[in-house]
């Protein structure tokens, strides 16, 4: 399947082109639309969940739904997701998944049993949210040694 990110840069395609990546429902076509005009209108910054709820005329949780099934897709870099809807408005993340997210911000080279250590969770409570992490792209190469540690648990 052809991406919108390998056939151009991700900042950098046309209203026909997201119109012919197949399988992109109404929602995550118009917040393509509605991204597209701000780069295209060199607007400073990238818009918020609730402008690009408001431009494409839908509801913030359907923009962020549309946003979370780009970034799956590889469509939109997840960076630019992160950088739209933050760390904590992801809806797809537990309350224990983002303080895990908050922490490992701060301490990137934590291990797994470090993190049991400082927690009241067990290794499998523990690895759900951090698989959760993983799967959604919130576990990067900072992680070196979390990830390691993951694939032992496993």
């Amino acid at each position: 399947m052809t991406t919108l990110q390998q056939a151009h840069p991700p900042r950098h395609f046309s209203i026909q082109e997201i119109l012919k990546v197949p399988g992109l429902d109404i929602y995550q076509q118009m917040v393509c639309v509605v991204l597209s005009t701000y780069v295209n209108m060199a607007a400073s910054g990238i818009p918020s969940v609730e402008e690009i709820a408001a431009q494409g005329r839908m509801s913030t949780k359907e923009a962020t739904t549309a946003l979370q099934q780009l970034a799956e897709l590889k469509v939109l870099p997840h960076k630019v997701f992160r950088d739209i809807v933050g760390d904590f408005g992801d809806n797809r993340l537990s309350w224990a998944a983002k303080g895990l997210l908050l922490y490992l911000q701060d301490h990137p080279r934590a291990t797994l049993q470090e993190l049991m250590d400082i927690s009241a969770n067990d290794k499998e409570a523990i690895r759900q949210e951090l698989e959760n992490l993983r799967r959604y792209g919130y576990i990067d190469e900072e992680n070196e040694a979390l990830i390691a540690d993951l694939k032992e648990a496993i």
